[in-house]
């Protein structure tokens, strides 16, 4: 019989099983993904699925499983700067980090993305529509918006769901977070260590409460140790917004010698402001960001930053949502993970 992957031919469950040596049947139950069937059964069939080339007919699957394969990947909150306000900036090192997290933790499981924004209204209605009408089994919400009007959405649709970061109001819905008072905490002590004692905070947007979480801790710390409440400055997130805080920050307390920004974007902003203003860094002024993100380490200085698990936490998202998609009556999860310090040039 000619080889398949050489013949031209598509290959088949039979060519599978041939070469693996084992039924149809159980050919059928690897590729259908039935728990059923022993390891060794299961390297033998995925080994030989791998040398002939076969590739599984999705449609039939889905008749069988009633499951397409698919699931939503789901984006929104971070508009592009230099774009349209319903177009998503996947260079902003978020995004991207926890977008391609998810793609790498599916793509092992035989489960692909389906990329959708979730900007506006039309959008958000056209995840929703490609859920209930079956072409996705579930959705991972990845947003920069505590209040993101599509979690509820999914909530109400009743459909598997899991979105990163705690909601900004109670909702039975499964998470994915870091302990961001925690990674506050750690940030005020590295300071404090560090011998400073003017310190000041670029918090996050006032709407979003992991910056409250991050802002909460480092005070309780700063407060532990007798030292001056901080100065605080609002910023949005980004590196302009980090910038314009530091500016005000400097106005007003000019002796500052300490910074903690609510993310890497706007540590870097402040960095630039400090140095123009000519205080160095670290030696007048050390800076802490947050997130630890691919920018931090190649910043000069580079950035001490507060590590936000992406990698890990976008993985255990993918996780929970297929054990949901399995068990579809399956309690909500919520997913704390660590917060650690990557110290750096910058403090």
């Amino acid at each position: 019989m000619a080889d398949p992957a050489t013949s031209g031919a598509r290959p088949t469950l039979e060519d599978v099983a041939r070469v693996a040596g084992v039924s149809r049947a159980t050919v059928s139950r690897v590729v259908n993904g039935r728990p059923d069937v022993a390891e060794h059964l299961q390297e033998l069939v995925r080994d030989a699925i791998a040398r002939t080339g076969y590739v599984p007919n999705r449609a039939a699957r889905s008749l069988v499983t009633r499951r397409s394969g698919l699931v939503v990947v789901a984006v929104a909150g971070a508009a592009s700067p230099h774009g349209p306000p319903d177009e998503v900036d996947f260079h902003d090192p978020f995004v991207g980090r926890a977008v391609g997290g998810i793609l790498r933790a599916l793509r092992p499981r035989d489960v692909d993305p389906v990329l959708m924004l979730a900007e506006t209204d039309a959008d958000r209605a056209r995840v929703l529509a490609h859920l209930q009408q079956g072409h996705a089994d579930g959705a991972l919400l990845v947003s920069t918006r505590p209040d993101d009007p599509l979690a509820p959405l999914l909530v109400d649709a009743g459909v598997p769901a899991v979105i990163f970061a705690h909601p900004a109001a109670p909702l039975p819905v499964s998470f994915v977070d870091v302990g961001n008072r925690e990674g506050g905490a750690l940030a005020a002590e590295h300071l404090v260590a560090r011998g400073r004692r003017r310190l000041v905070v670029i918090e996050g947007p006032p709407d979003v409460p992991s910056a409250h979480e991050r802002l909460a801790g480092f005070r309780a710390v700063v407060a532990r140790h007798r030292l001056p409440d901080v100065a605080t400055a609002p910023g949005g997130f980004s590196f302009v917004s980090g910038a314009e805080a530091m500016r005000t920050l400097l106005a007003r307390e000019p002796a500052l010698d300490g910074v903690f920004a609510a993310n890497d974007l706007m540590a870097l902003g402040a960095v630039d402001v400090l140095e123009e203003a000519g205080r160095r860094v670290p030696q007048d002024v050390s800076v802490v960001g947050f997130d630890d993100s691919a920018l931090a380490p190649v910043a000069r200085p580079a950035l001490t930053s507060v590590r936000q698990p992406i990698e890990e936490m976008t993985a255990e998202m993918v996780a929970i949502l297929l054990a949901q998609i399995d068990v579809p009556d399956r309690r909500p999860t919520e997913s704390i993970f660590e917060a650690t310090l990557q110290v750096r040039a910058s403090s």
